[in-house]
């Protein structure tokens, strides 16, 4: 897993191995995306309370080393992959601060990560053609 890992733009040799020493490198164990970015801190949870409903907010438990890792990969994606760049400034344009857009494209990146993982292969800038039947 660690070549698909490092593959990832924002991912180096450091910060993979970070990665899985905070997931202990079975993501069997999440069983999701989401589960896997609410372990680390970069999914809202819901702050819902009597006949008030739709509120979220950062989570209160969550691994701070996992958050790191995600926070400063999604960082150093937006400097050198034009595709987190367009993501990180559409989210500005919308009215988000910096560390909200930061956090909105780290999720996004679980989900991307979570889908290498899963089908054991490697970043590619454009992803392989469905196959039609």
């Amino acid at each position: 897993d660690f070549e698909v890992i490092t593959s990832m733009p924002g991912l180096g040799i450091i910060l993979g191995a970070e990665f899985l020493a905070a997931t202990g490198g079975d993501m069997k164990v999440f069983g999701s995306a989401d589960r896997l970015a609410g372990f680390g801190g970069v999914a809202p949870v819901p702050r819902d309370s009597g006949k008030i409903s739709g509120n979220l907010r950062r989570p209160r438990r969550y691994n701070r080393r996992l958050q790191r890792v995600f926070y400063i990969s999604a960082l150093f994606s937006i400097r050198h992959c034009d595709e987190s760049r367009r993501f990180y400034e559409r989210k500005r344009a919308e009215g988000k601060h910096h560390i909200q857009a930061v956090l909105a494209l780290a999720r996004r990146r679980v989900n991307v990560l979570w889908a290498l993982l899963r089908d054991g292969r490697t970043y590619e800038l454009t992803p392989p053609s469905a196959l039609t039947a």
